[in-house]
């Protein structure tokens, strides 16, 4: 239910922002010398260009090989990411969102590489479920088994886990599996989940609550709710017509919207009638989405946080972004609400961010919260580095 756009390559940034940004790794060099927080800026660099050279986004910069590493014990496939010029080094994985390329998304596989060039060693495991826009428990497993698989490759000695979206919320529930927990040193989770049900009643009533009573009032992302029905369409078309309504709204979340309306006209009027609801984003699928949600609250918590977070026994690192339209940044309120005291490392709610890409005009501000924000990710990496040694 994320919307479709893990945040490996942002929209390009002026020149000036990237000239911007070498003030910015300054001032972190002379507010808290640590050659993590330098890395932080430098990856910021190329997250904001891509194809950008020069004195910060050169600062650390491995050359990156990528290869197949298949999961046989979760049966699934995944990717590595080494940087080719360091011999011992950390390791993170990082968990894609609902996006049906999954792990061959371009966008996550550029994140995933820059990621690497710091001198992080990346694995990026395929989440079926989630490439069919439905977040199971069973995705629970290849996360874990992604964190052992690479902790293996590595020595043995814990990974952090970086979870995009709902893969977020899933990574904070494999973390307290006592399964996986002990290979893995952290969890990043970047625009996660606490409580699925509040996200999903988020969809339809365009509001959320907040820990300390208020309510967040902002106006859901149509993708959400169209997930939403796809994911459980059998309780929402008719038997005759479900195959012809999945194919539809496939296309539909593949953004083939001719396809999708083209394959809509196969459907009985009912369910053709349904269906127009759903494209056109129509209130009145508000109250059978709500039915649908309450029908579902009992099966939620397998794939909340917030059912299992008094658990946890690795530090947590919160990002989201403040105008989240997909899943509210009241959710990572919440989050670090349930997270047992000690465990929260750092949360940040930032502008600078939509769901998981990075946003188009951020301040010099949130850039070096940002920046502070990673560097801290990484020092928590390279403890597990040192460790190691």
């Amino acid at each position: 239910m994320s919307q479709p756009a893990p945040p490996a390559s942002p929209r390009r940034l002026p020149r000036w922002r990237v000239a911007a940004l070498v003030v910015l790794a300054a001032l972190v060099v002379l507010w808290r010398p640590a050659s993590a927080h330098v890395r932080a800026a430098s990856l910021l660099a190329r997250f904001t260009d891509p194809d950008a050279h020069g004195l910060l986004a050169d600062a650390v910069r491995h050359p990156v090989v990528a290869s197949d590493f298949p999961l046989a014990a979760a049966g699934t496939r995944a990717r590595l990411y080494l940087p080719s010029d360091v011999d011992q080094m950390p390791g993170v994985v990082i968990v894609h969102g609902v996006h049906w390329k999954g792990i061959d998304e371009p966008r996550l596989q550029r994140f995933a590489t820059t990621i690497a060039a710091s001198g992080v060693a990346v694995l990026t495991p395929e989440i079926r479920e989630l490439c069919d826009y439905r977040i199971d428990p069973a995705s629970i497993e290849p996360i874990g088994v992604a964190a052992q698989a690479l902790s293996a490759r590595l020595g043995g000695a814990p990974v952090g886990v970086m979870g995009l979206s709902f893969a977020g919320g899933l990574s904070l529930v494999a973390a307290t599996d006592a399964r996986y927990a002990p290979s893995m040193a952290f969890v990043v989770a970047v625009g996660a989940h606490d409580d699925l049900g509040r996200v999903l009643r988020f969809f339809t009533s365009n509001e959320s609550p907040r820990p300390d009573g208020t309510m967040l009032r902002l106006q859901a992302h149509d993708y959400g709710a169209v997930v939403l029905v796809y994911s459980h369409a059998e309780d929402l078309f008719p038997a005759a017509d479900l195959p012809v309504a999945r194919d539809a709204l496939r296309s539909w979340l593949h953004e083939d919207f001719d396809a999708a309306r083209s394959r809509a006209r196969d459907l009985s009027p009912e369910a053709g009638a349904r269906m127009q609801q759903v494209f056109e984003h129509s209130a009145a699928l508000a109250p059978l989405l709500d039915a649908e949600v309450a029908r579902l609250s009992p099966q939620l918590a397998a794939v909340s946080p917030s059912a299992h977070l008094a658990d946890i026994r690795v530090p947590v690192f919160l990002l989201h972004g403040a105008g989240d339209r997909v899943i509210p940044s009241s959710e990572t309120e919440w989050l670090a609400h349930d997270t047992p005291r000690g465990m929260l490392r750092a949360a940040l709610i930032s502008p600078a961010i939509e769901h998981v890409e990075l946003e188009g005009k951020p301040s010099l501000g949130d850039q070096l919260a940002l920046v502070h924000f990673m560097g801290d990710v990484l020092d928590a990496a390279d403890e597990t580095g040192s460790a190691r040694r």
